[in-house]
């Protein structure tokens, strides 16, 4: 099992400061590791999270919808969906009562991609979790914010 105070040879404060640093450590391995996971694909994972999303939806949504939708707010979701544009994994739809409405919509392209990408892949990542373990820890985030 992993320490951080091993990993990054460091000492902490106090637990709260460890904690804190463990979480940024953890999301930037957990990053490290879905990048290289969806690298064969051709997506990051920012970019599979907009797919999961529109699929999900069943329907085409608003920019600003999915924005709101996603896990990593991110400020250039609209880079990542002209990406995901140019792969013609998904396709936008001007709305013909309001021009300055865009929708977009997944293509069965980007359908059958996330059909490709094996539903668990996130299992290894948390692996060492029992339920128990897991629900306290999103407790504990939860809490954190």
């Amino acid at each position: 099992m992993g320490d951080i105070s091993k990993d990054i040879n460091s000492k902490f404060p106090n637990n709260r400061i460890k904690a804190l640093l463990n979480i940024i450590y953890t999301a930037n391995w957990i990053n490290s590791k879905q990048s290289m996971f969806f690298r064969p694909f051709g997506i990051s994972p920012q970019q599979y999270n907009i797919l999961r999303i529109l699929k999900g939806a069943n329907q085409p949504l608003k920019v600003q919808t999915i924005k709101e939708r996603m896990l990593e707010r991110s400020p250039n979701a609209t880079r990542l969906m002209d990406k995901l544009c140019s792969k013609n994994l998904i396709e936008r739809l001007n709305c013909e009562t309001d021009r300055r409405i865009v929708h977009i919509q997944i293509t069965n392209k980007g359908k059958q991609l996330l059909n490709k990408i094996s539903k668990d892949f996130n299992e290894d990542l948390i692996k060492n979790l029992t339920e128990s373990d897991a629900k306290q820890l999103s407790d504990l985030l939860d809490k954190m914010r």
